[in-house]
């Protein structure tokens, strides 16, 4: 018994170490720079920085197929799936249009451009520049799944339309952990707001 306790203390002690790791290493990954413009009590408005991403384009609106598969080809293509066997640092979060073909895409180090990040080997990879653009985000804790990401898009939709913000049929959900963090996990819904949206919304 006594050996039992001392294998499962050993274990867990790892596995705390393990994850305060993981959340350190979450501190040193770049992410996709924006500003809050304006705090509500369920959702901020933000602005974005024009960014560079890699992205494919997957045929099921399905949040844990797409992801899966996604995940896969993006992340084969940073390890070294590309015509210099170069490999790029990963960066946060990963996006995925919420369209009934998402796109998952992985944003650029902003070291790279175009013309300087290698070629993918896979030929569904597509390179895609994204404008500066205003959003609205909901945040959620947990692990993401389609029912969770529906109801804080339609949670996202009702406080917007209580405040009179008018917005693109155009959503995003941002995903910033790993599959094996389990602590301090962060998803959000995002929608691009209309150009006639006041700055500073009342």
């Amino acid at each position: 018994m006594k050996i039992i306790l001392i294998v499962l203390s050993v274990i867990l002690i790892g596995f705390i170490i393990f994850q305060v790791y993981a959340i350190n290493t979450q501190s040193d990954i770049e992410t996709y720079p924006y500003s809050v413009e304006k705090n509500f009590d369920s959702f901020e408005v933000r602005n974005y920085e024009a960014s560079l991403f890699t992205s494919v384009k997957l045929s099921t609106n399905q949040y844990k197929e797409a992801s899966g598969k996604g995940f896969s080809i993006l992340a084969g293509y940073i390890f070294g799936g590309n015509n210099k066997n170069e490999k790029i640092a990963m960066t946060s979060p990963v996006s995925m249009s919420l369209e009934d073909s998402m796109t998952m895409m992985f944003m650029v180090p902003k070291k790279y451009n175009k013309e300087t990040l290698p070629e993918p080997d896979q030929s569904q990879i597509e390179f895609r520049e994204v404008p500066p653009k205003r959003v609205a985000a909901i945040s959620f804790g947990g692990w993401a799944d389609d029912k969770k990401i529906a109801k804080h898009k339609t949670a996202l939709v009702s406080a917007l339309d209580a405040k009179n913000i008018s917005y693109k049929d155009k959503f995003y959900f941002l995903g910033y952990n790993a599959p094996y963090e389990l602590f301090n996990r962060r998803n959000e819904v995002i929608v691009e707001l209309l150009a006639d949206t006041p700055e500073a919304v009342n």
